[in-house]
C-alpha cells in the first residue's frame, strides 16, 4: 500500500494521541488528501536532516527511520489561512518499503503492515505483570517532593468509553492528581512541548498579527470518523502487545530508544526493553538526577 509521510522529530507510538499544527503548503496538501480519502498518512522519526522544504532549489538530506505508525485524524480544524490543527491517534506499525520523493510535493512510501511476532505467553504474561507495577513506582517518582519544581507530565492517549465489562480492568493509580496524566511527547526541538510543527518561509506564527490567525467565522472543528473517546484515568490494557505500546509512548526517554522500541518484534522483546529503561529512570528518579543525553545540534555547530 502507499501512503504519505509526515516524518516528525518524535515518534508516535500506537495508541497513543498526538496533536500536530500544520502551515507549510505541502503538508496543508496531505492533510486535504487525507481527509478527503478517510486515509491515514503516516508518522516516521526523522534521524538525520530535517523535515522543512528546501530554499532557492537547494538539495536536501533527510534520513527517517524504516519503521513508522499509521496517525488517523481524529479531529481537524482549519484556519483562514489554510493552517491546520490535527489531534491524530497512532494506530499501528508499517515497515517503509520504497520512499517517492517525486510524486506529490510531500513524501510518499509504499509500505507494508508490520505486527508484533508471537512471544512466548508465559513470559509475556510475567513481564507485563512487572513492567505494570514498576510503572507505577516510576509515576510516583515523577511526582515533585517537597521544594521541588516539575515539568507537568502531559501526554494524549486514546481510551475506549468506560463500560461495565471494563469495571475489572487494571487501572494505574500513583496517589497524586497529576499521576493520571502522562509525560509530554518530546522531541529535542525546542517547541516539542507544545504540538510538532511543520515550517515553510512564512514568518513565525508569534510575528504576525493577531487577526491574521483567526478561524474563519463558519470553521468549525472538522470530526473524522471519530470514536466515542474519553479522557480517563491510564488504564492498563489486557493486551500485552497493547501495553507495550501505549509504554512505549509514555516513559521518558530518548527518541531513538523509544524508536528502538516501537521497533522490537514482539511485546515481548519491547517489554523487556521498557523493564530494562525503567531499571534506569527509577535509579536515576531516585537520586533526583536527570539522563545525559548529547545536544546533536551543539555537535554539528561545533569544529571539535
Amino acid at each position: 500500500m502507499q501512503i504519505p509521510l509526515f516524518p516528525l522529530h518524535t515518534v508516535l507510538a500506537p495508541g497513543i494521541a498526538m496533536p500536530l499544527h500544520v502551515f507549510e503548503e505541502r503538508y496543508r496538501a496531505m492533510v486535504r488528501r487525507c481527509l478527503d480519502a478517510s486515509a491515514p498518512f503516516g508518522v516516521v522519526l526523522i534521524r538525520e536532516g530535517s523535515e522543512v522544504a528546501p530554499v532557492d532549489g537547494q538539495t536536501q538530506e533527510l534520513a527517517i527511520a524504516g519503521i513508522g505508525t499509521f496517525a488517523e485524524i481524529r479531529e481537524a480544524s482549519r484556519y483562514a489561512d489554510g493552517r491546520w490543527d490535527l489531534l491524530v491517534v497512532g494506530t499501528s506499525r508499517f515497515l517503509v518499503l520504497e520512499v517517492h520523493a517525486d510524486r506529490e510535493p510531500y513524501l510518499v512510501a509504499d509500505v507494508h503492515p508490520y505486527p508484533d511476532e508471537p512471544g512466548d505467553p508465559e513470559a509475556v504474561e510475567i513481564l507485563a505483570g512487572r513492567v505494570t507495577r514498576r510503572f507505577v513506582d516510576y509515576l510516583r517518582l515523577l511526582q515533585p517532593r517537597d521544594g521541588e519544581a516539575a515539568d507537568p507530565i502531559d501526554v494524549q492517549m486514546e481510551v475506549d468509553v468506560e463500560t461495565e465489562a471494563d469495571d475489572d480492568a487494571p487501572e494505574i493509580d500513583a496517589d497524586a492528581p497529576e499521576a493520571a496524566d502522562a509525560p509530554e511527547i518530546e522531541d529535542d526541538a525546542p517547541e516539542a512541548a507544545d504540538a510538532p510543527e511543520i515550517e515553510d518561509d512564512a514568518p513565525e506564527a508569534a510575528d504576525a498579527p493577531d487577526d491574521a490567525y483567526a478561524p474563519d467565522d463558519d470553521a468549525q472543528p472538522v470530526t473524522v470518523d471519530e470514536p466515542d473517546t474519553v479522557a480517563a484515568a491510564l488504564r492498563i490494557p489486557d493486551d500485552p502487545s497493547a501495553l507495550s505500546f501505549l509504554l512505549t509512548g509514555i516513559v521518558q526517554v530518548e527518541q531513538e530508544r523509544r524508536q528502538a522500541l516501537l521497533e522490537a518484534s514482539s511485546a515481548e522483546d519491547r517489554l523487556h526493553g521498557i523493564d530494562d529503561l525503567l531499571d534506569r529512570e527509577i535509579a536515576l528518579l531516585g537520586a533526583r538526577l536527570a539522563p545525559f543525553a548529547v545536544d546533536r545540534r551543539a555537535l554539528a555547530g561545533s569544529d571539535n
